[in-house]
């Protein structure tokens, strides 16, 4: 299983990539240097490390995502209720709502979203 959990370096770094793609890895060193203040070695660092994970890809040179933006997220979200909440959504909505008052519409939102799910 891929691995799609990023911490806050990580994901300043996908940012940068999502934002401009394709681009070359020359510039992708660029604009780590002028936003994050790495050096080549660590942009080339992260970017391998991100490869691995099956988020992006370096080909002839050339940065692509392999995993959206919001691939990405969704993953990430799955991951925590599975771990927090045993993998119950039913579960991860109630603890979300008792700390925080949904309105009309983001209830509106939710009942379309299980309608438009239903089996």
């Amino acid at each position: 299983m891929m691995q799609y959990k990023l911490g806050e370096v990580e994901a300043a770094f996908a940012s940068l990539i999502w934002d401009n793609e394709p681009l070359p890895s020359s510039r992708l060193v660029e604009l780590c240097a002028q936003e994050l203040s790495w050096k080549k070695s660590t942009t080339y660092t992260v970017l391998r490390r991100l490869c691995q994970k099956g988020i992006f890809q370096n080909e002839g040179g050339v940065v692509t995502s392999r995993v959206s933006r919001e691939e990405l997220a969704a993953r990430q979200s799955e991951a925590f209720v599975d771990e927090a909440f045993g993998g119950s959504l039913p579960r991860f909505l109630a603890a979300f709502a008792s700390r925080k008052k949904l309105g009309a519409e983001e209830i509106e939102q939710l009942q379309r979203l299980i309608d438009e799910n239903r089996g």
